[in-house]
């Protein structure tokens, strides 16, 4: 078994990354040091798996890039990839390629609900679920999230009542949570898929942080009963586990032919007819190859968590994480600290030189949180810690 080098990192500047591009990062804090460490942007430092970059290669050495389509060995990498890791049977037909999960969220907002429609979010939760509402003049309802010892819940009465009264067309569900990682039960996504059920409300299920579950086990929206599938979206990707958000492919998965052909006529208005060519080669490759990859690089970046774990709790009071279930990213409470975050995020960028992510990027209900980036090096992670908590030591007094 080939064991993976993940303390080898991509040169970031090739890729023209967001996240390590000087100007961006400047733009955000214009007095950040020359050597900044950026924790904020959710994708991953490593190189994709050799298996992935061989795939890329091959097709850029053959130097042709011409129109394509979605072909039956992509569907059946789909197919496999659902049943083996998540053991979710899947239809050839309820599959769709996607340009990514956002711009399906924006299709969907489009293809079903009329202006004067809503959409209901658990918040805090990934800022582009409120702007697919937010960019199509529809409504966004907000249920806050519980925080019950350090772990979020869903908080049934206000879901209950905010769908009966205000009746929204359909709810974004995070199925893993993003920002906390928090892992849904079945038994919790049941109670939603029952409710919206009872309201009428589409339950549509971004699962594309699934694939790097920390602690489990993680339970796919396609397990629920029968009964259930026909007010089900699910949209997912292999984008964040593979690190291949760039690439421009993902794909939802819609058992209900009615919801589904409406879906699709509304890519066809879009004019989205087929996927980009290295797109579906690294997803091929990422599904039929790289499941050994992926857990190396879980494992790793577990070593990672563990490493900023015993950071926050020996050198940095009034911070407390939440734990993190699922993909790279740990949401952290400072609300003990009685400084707010934008003071913290802005002093670590010109102190200590590291970016982090802050919670206003959350939609609501994340006044006091911080959001980092574990998808890197142990050596980075580790030099962040110390600098941070160098900082934090002199500011928390």
């Amino acid at each position: 078994m080939e064991k993976y080098d993940f303390d080898s990192l991509a040169d970031r500047t090739i890729d023209n990354a967001r996240k390590w591009d000087n100007k961006i990062v400047h733009s955000k804090f214009p007095k950040v040091r020359d050597d900044f460490i950026p924790l904020w942007i959710a994708d991953m430092d490593f190189k994709a798996a050799p298996e992935i970059r061989n795939s890329l290669a091959k097709v850029a050495n053959n130097g042709a890039y011409g129109y394509t389509y979605s072909t039956e060995r992509w569907y059946q990498s789909v197919i496999n990839w659902q049943l083996k890791k998540h053991n979710n049977h899947v239809e050839h037909d309820w599959i769709s390629l996607g340009y990514g999960t956002v711009p399906n969220m924006h299709i969907i907002v489009q293809a079903l609900l009329k202006p004067t429609d809503s959409i209901l979010l658990n918040t805090p939760v990934y800022g582009p679920f409120a702007y697919a509402a937010e960019h199509n003049d529809r409504k966004v309802i907000c249920v806050p999230l519980k925080n019950i010892n350090n772990r979020y819940y869903l908080d049934w009465e206000k879901i209950e009542y905010e769908m009966k009264e205000k009746q929204p067309k359909l709810t974004f569900f995070c199925n893993p949570h993003n920002p906390s990682g928090r892992v849904w039960s079945k038994d919790e996504i049941t109670h939603m898929a029952q409710l919206c059920q009872k309201y009428n409300v589409l339950l549509v299920s971004d699962e594309v942080h699934s694939e790097q579950i920390m602690k489990g086990p993680f339970t796919s929206s396609l397990q629920l009963d029968k009964q259930y599938l026909d007010n089900l979206v699910m949209f997912t990707s292999p984008n964040k586990a593979f690190n291949l958000g760039g690439l421009k492919l993902s794909y939802s998965i819609i058992p209900n032919p009615k919801i589904r052909e409406q879906f699709r006529q509304q890519y066809v208005r879009n004019s989205v007819t087929s996927p980009n060519v290295p797109g579906q080669v690294a997803m091929i490759t990422a599904y039929e190859k790289c499941d050994e990859w992926l857990k190396q690089c879980t494992a790793y970046i577990k070593e990672n968590l563990k490493i900023t774990q015993e950071a926050i709790a020996s050198s940095f009071p009034g911070w407390k994480m939440m734990d993190m279930e699922s993909s790279y990213l740990p949401w952290v409470d400072i609300s003990a600290s009685g400084i707010d975050m934008h003071t913290i995020a802005q002093v670590m960028a010109e102190k200590a030189g590291v970016v982090v992510g802050i919670g206003d990027d959350y939609v609501a209900n994340a006044d006091n949180f911080l959001r980092l980036n574990l998808g890197t090096s142990h050596a980075v992670i580790e030099e962040a810690m110390t600098r941070m908590a160098d900082v934090w030591e002199t500011m928390y007094q």
